[in-house]
């Protein structure tokens, strides 16, 4: 029997054919060659599939991964887009990072997730890649790890929840794990009504509902160019997700034929995009993490002080919890992030490429606003600018970041007497303790949180508003740390203070009873403490004993970056572009 070697997809992709990565696979002399073909074959392939373009479908699916538990059948649709377009697709998996899981934060393993997707794209014999992320630490993972290994790539999100829906109040998680945690903590919420929240809250497949750093960083694939349109709003639950999917596996082959790399796309506009649509979005403050550490893998430097420039110039024109009112389902339908994008034109680099093959501005030239309450016109912002705010000072010489729009406008201009917890155990054994000496004008204040001091600077930032005053009615107070919070959080919280308090930063120089002086308008974050003062207690610092002495967890120890260099490793910094399969020799 003669197979057919092909059909007429594969005219289109006849002419660069031989440069291909598995055109060279399949095709190395000898018994390399037979053994890549021969064993293709066993999983029930033939030469008419081996001649197309080899297609990767990056799978993060895990069942302790609530966030990516329909990820099967995304898989399935980028199949089917990757068969119609003439591609030939298979599916790996690589780690999946769920939030809810992993202890002791996520954010300690999107190093080796970001490793771990590059290494797998390079070490197969693919010519381009889907990547299905959405959990907070998958998406910049995942975009770190394509920018490295620089072959061509789309990201497709699972998409968020629907909303949550309890006794006539919209839910959102985990913005109202938070507020009904605290009322359920002051007394103000029965145990009966907390185990009702806990049905009615996530109904749905997907991450985040609320514009937390799920929902920040896969609207901000779309300002980066890295993937479809619709990418960062439709829900997960909607069948427009799974088209969407579609649409990837037909889009990718064109872009593997055609090589248009990552490295095209992420260029220092597209990240200035990025930082503009975080700040009309209101977004999660760990962006201001994850996307220095995209940038580190293209040499491109990203500097604290680029944020603050481009917040106090970009309106707040989203309407979305934590900031505002509404959810990710809302904006969908009021338009998505093509709209916002439109309405954010004037201050964009418009030109920039994605991967459509047509530029940013052409992508949303025909998006439409359709409820002016969720997306707010240029006109009507919810804020002058946008979300976030750097601050500077002798507390924070390398910078610390605010989202100031989730913050209690009374306390953006604040002094107060600091009550230090050493680390997050001694903030658990005394933040409820009736005993403990703290006012409503105090500063709590967080040590040994960061990178190193976490480790992996969990999302702690928002401490707890202490139990005896939230029953005198207290629910917001300045909190300051070099941890992060999660972006589904809120209040007057001052976070990834750097350098951190583990590798001798300021901040581990606080002492309870200090006072501090928070200046959100002049961003300004300082000890007043005098100086003389502060060597002295320097001179009696020593450094917390390391969490970990052998495996990967040293490694992170040894190798991780401070915050505004994005908490990756230190050898991770840059790319090197995949090249043609080696012939290995037999």
């Amino acid at each position: 029997m003669i197979e057919n070697p092909g059909n007429k997809n594969d005219d289109l992709h006849q002419m660069n054919r031989s440069t291909r990565r598995s055109h060279v696979f399949f095709n190395e002399p000898d018994t390399a060659g037979l053994m890549h073909r021969a064993f293709t074959r066993s999983l029930g392939f033939d030469r008419a599939d081996m001649n197309r373009p080899m297609i990767g479908i990056l799978n993060t699916y895990s069942e302790m991964n609530n966030c990516h538990a329909h990820f099967p059948e995304l898989v399935e649709a980028v199949k089917r887009g990757v068969w119609q377009a003439g591609g030939f697709p298979l599916e790996f998996p690589t780690i999946s990072l769920g939030e809810i899981y992993l202890t002791p934060t996520s954010m300690l393993w999107r190093n080796l997730a970001a490793m771990d997707t590059e290494e797998m794209i390079r070490g197969n014999p693919m010519d381009g890649v889907v990547v299905l992320c959405g959990c907070d630490k998958t998406t910049p993972a995942a975009a770190m790890g394509v920018a490295s290994a620089d072959l061509p790539a789309i990201l497709v999100s699972g998409g968020p929840m629907l909303n949550g829906h309890w006794r006539g109040q919209i839910l959102g998680a985990c913005t109202d794990c938070r507020r009904l945690t605290t009322e359920h903590r002051a007394g103000n919420l029965s145990a009966e009504e907390y185990a009702e929240v806990e049905e009615n809250l996530a109904r749905s497949r997907g991450h985040c509902m609320v514009m937390g750093t799920a929902s920040t960083m896969n609207s901000l694939t779309e300002a980066l160019g890295l993937s479809l349109p619709g990418n960062g709003a439709i829900p997960a639950a909607d069948a427009r997700r799974i088209r969407l999917a579609e649409r990837a596996g037909r889009r990718i082959v064109a872009l593997a034929t055609e090589g248009l790399r990552p490295s095209r796309l992420l260029t220092r506009q597209a990240l200035e995009n990025a930082i503009t649509l975080l700040c009309a979005l209101g977004g999660s403050a760990n962006a201001v993490v994850h996307l220095p550490a995209i940038a580190g893998r293209l040499g491109i430097d990203l500097p604290l002080d680029l944020f603050d420039e481009i917040s106090r110039r970009t309106p707040l024109l989203v309407n979305l919890r934590p900031s505002g009112s509404y959810q990710m389902e809302d904006l969908f339908y009021a338009g998505g992030i093509p709209a916002v994008l439109r309405q954010l034109l004037p201050l964009l680099h418009g030109d920039a490429l994605t991967v459509t093959g047509r530029t940013l501005a052409e992508n949303v030239a025909d998006a439409q606003i359709v409820d002016e309450d969720v997306i707010r016109s240029w006109d009507r912002p919810l804020q002058d600018e946008g979300g976030l705010a750097i601050l500077r000072g002798n507390l924070a010489p390398s910078g610390a970041v605010i989202k100031h729009a989730a913050a209690s406008p009374e306390l953006l201009r604040h002094r107060g007497r600091a009550r230090v917890f050493a680390s997050v155990a001694d903030l658990q054994t005394r933040i409820d303790d009736p005993a403990l000496d703290v006012e409503p004008g105090d500063v709590l204040v967080l040590q040994n949180a960061g990178p190193v001091g976490g480790p992996g600077m969990p999302e702690v930032g928002n401490l707890p508003i202490p139990k005896k005053l939230l029953k005198q009615g207290v629910r917001d107070m300045v909190r300051i740390s070099d941890a992060r919070m999660s972006g589904t959080a809120f209040g007057t919280i001052v976070l990834h203070i750097a350098p951190e308090a583990a590798v001798g930063g300021p901040l581990a120089l606080v002492r309870t009873g200090d006072e501090i002086e928070l200046d959100v308008p002049g961003r300004r974050l300082h000890l007043r403490v005098p100086a003389e003062e502060l060597t002295r207690r320097r001179a009696d610092w020593r450094p917390p004993q390391p969490d970990y002495r052998r495996g990967y967890g040293k490694l992170f120890l040894d190798h991780v970056l401070q915050a505004p260099e994005g908490l990756d490793f230190d050898f991770l910094q840059g790319r090197d572009p995949v090249q043609a399969m080696a012939q290995p020799k037999f």
